[in-house]
């Protein structure tokens, strides 16, 4: 089953490159990639005097370009030579617009970033990218091993476009052979006391209609039998609540998609995902968007 054909992967010309490419050449042959796009977008292309130290060999043979630094680091990782790579470096002073529009171009299915732990870097584009890319985006952080997820945490709202979502997941988890953990975060309503209830009181009242709407839910999925994990929300942030019920979990990646409310805002993410990405840096994060719903509403963002 090829999930993503073409794929195009951020490089920054840091020691992120060669942890984002490892743990990319894992992916491949389950995502089914045919090709991989390299791309490096800088507002000057000047090779600092720290990355051309690094690779005198090529300062000896009279090369100093960026692309065949990041060729060189591709080939220091074994990529696998059944996939074929091009390899290219922009300058512009947007770098976001840059990657927008050869995703566009290059009608990728899939784009790659690195979020950094301790690595310098803002993360600023990959953020970006990650909530306006017309396709689908994988984030895949600095420090955790390399390695296929054997648990699978999708935030779960019941929603018509959840549904959506859900059922790649269902396809990712079958197909890995890996457990799928829908999660779905409940509140209790401002105005509970008016009801006379407890707030334990309405928090159970409000856990077991969101039990009910789950039912109702996965009743339309493969796997009907799966148990959702119902989390209080008691005002914490949205992100940092789903980040902590991961680690106690032992979830290994998040998979989340776009709004998708309208196909004129599947391009863009939810709160809860944006949420996601800025309380998460230690866990893989693959937000899934439907490349026919988003390329109406990115070539309008391009015309303002």
């Amino acid at each position: 089953m090829k999930f993503f054909s073409k794929v195009m992967i951020g490089l920054d010309l840091t020691e992120m490159d060669e942890i984002l490419i490892e743990k990319t050449v894992v992916f491949l042959k389950f995502w089914g990639v045919e090709k991989c796009y390299f791309v490096h977008v800088a507002k000057s292309l000047a090779i600092p005097d720290e990355i051309l130290r690094e690779y005198p060999d090529l300062l000896a043979a009279g090369d100093e370009s960026v692309e065949a630094i990041m060729m060189n680091k591709i080939k220091s990782k074994a990529f696998p030579d059944s996939i074929e790579i091009e390899v290219f470096a922009e300058e512009g002073d947007h770098p976001l617009d840059t990657v927008l529009r050869w995703a566009k171009i290059k009608d990728v299915d899939l784009i790659v970033m690195g979020r950094k732990e301790t690595l310098k870097g803002t993360g600023a584009l990959a953020n970006g990218v990650a909530k306006k890319a017309p396709c689908s985006v994988m984030l895949l952080q600095e420090k955790r091993p390399a390695g296929l997820p054997k648990k699978i945490m999708v935030p779960t709202d019941f929603s018509e476009h959840n549904h959506m979502i859900y059922k790649f997941g269902e396809r990712i988890a079958d197909q890995l052979k890996a457990q799928l953990v829908p999660v779905h975060i409940y509140q209790v309503p401002h105005g509970y006391s008016k009801t006379g209830k407890s707030y334990e009181e309405f928090a159970e009242i409000m856990k077991a209609n969101a039990k009910k709407d789950f039912e109702a839910f996965v009743a339309q999925h493969d796997h009907p039998e799966l148990e959702c994990d119902f989390v209080l929300d008691e005002g914490e942030d949205v992100g940092e609540l789903l980040l902590k019920e991961a680690m106690k979990l032992g979830v290994d990646m998040f998979i989340m998609g776009s709004r998708g409310r309208t196909k004129s805002a599947a391009i863009l993410l939810g709160s809860t995902a944006e949420k996601v990405i800025k309380a998460n840096n230690v866990l893989p994060m693959l937000i899934f968007k439907k490349k026919g719903e988003t390329m109406g509403f990115f070539d309008a963002l391009f015309r303002l």
